[in-house]
């Protein structure tokens, strides 16, 4: 797993201090945990990425379909990186999908949700062509669904290990504000522990205040994990059988670690 080559990356500190929300920047203070992340691709980025690539700008802005004044234009922050030139970069560049903008309520088809975890890098659907998606948006889009072929969400904790980096600042937000915080904490609690049996390209605590945060935000009620249209009979069947981690997240599923090593071992 190799880490994004341009440097915009999550950072998190633990301590106490203030809210600072900038243009390219968010820090965001939830009781004593600080997540700090690049919110999207900017014009600095992009510029960034295609010099250490030795890619002069008249020759990038013919890989991306671009004018060289419009990629100027871009680059200098004259005008704002678009999702598509920031995917076309990220194919083009290999920059960060980390890196992509955001947007809560973007909504695609199953289909789509598959490719785009292929294109990340999951093996599960490699198979498949698809587009450069952030991470984080992918997660939302799949976590705050009624119902998701299993296979889907099995692919799910792969994008926590893969991109440890991901902007969790807005993922924390965007999940509790739909009542997701469940699912994603089952989620990044399989990835972190798939991490430290498999993956030590995880460092060591990197998850860490990201599930405190979703342990503090924990739901009493019972969810399942995507599975909301099956009958009471069976999810009464699944609480039963769940493991001790899905049981403490309150999901009725029997999805665990067991059934994901595959694509860490």
């Amino acid at each position: 797993m190799a880490r994004p080559e341009h440097g915009f990356c999550l950072h998190v500190l633990i301590g106490k201090g203030r809210q600072d929300d900038s243009s390219s920047t968010v820090a965001i203070i939830t009781k004593n945990v600080i997540i700090v992340t690049e919110v999207e691709m900017t014009g600095l980025a992009l510029e960034t990425v295609r010099k250490r690539r030795g890619v002069s700008q008249r020759k990038a802005a013919q890989m991306l379909g671009l004018s060289q004044s419009m990629l100027s234009h871009l680059e200098t922050g004259k005008r704002r990186v678009s999702l598509e030139v920031a995917q076309r970069a990220a194919e083009v560049f290999g920059s960060d999908p980390t890196t992509l903008p955001l947007d809560a309520e973007r909504r695609h088809s199953e289909e789509a949700l598959a490719s785009e975890l292929g294109a990340l890098g999951y093996s599960g659907y490699a198979h498949l062509p698809g587009r450069l998606r952030n991470p984080a948006e992918l997660l939302l889009d799949a976590l705050d669904r009624s119902d998701l072929e299993v296979r889907t969400v099995e692919g799910l904790p792969y994008l926590v290990l893969r991109y440890p980096h991901l902007d969790w600042a807005w993922l924390l937000r965007e999940a509790k504000l739909r009542n997701r915080q469940n699912r994603l904490g089952f989620v990044v609690s399989l990835a972190s522990r798939l991490a430290l049996q498999y993956d030590s390209r995880v460092a060591p605590g990197v998850l860490e205040p990201v599930l405190q945060e979703l342990e503090d935000a924990r739901l009493v009620k019972e969810d399942t994990l995507c599975q909301e249209s099956l009958p009471p009979s069976r999810k009464k069947h699944l609480r039963g059988v769940r493991s001790k981690l899905a049981a403490h997240w309150n999901l009725d599923t029997r999805v665990s670690e067991a059934d994901l090593a595959h694509y860490v071992a």
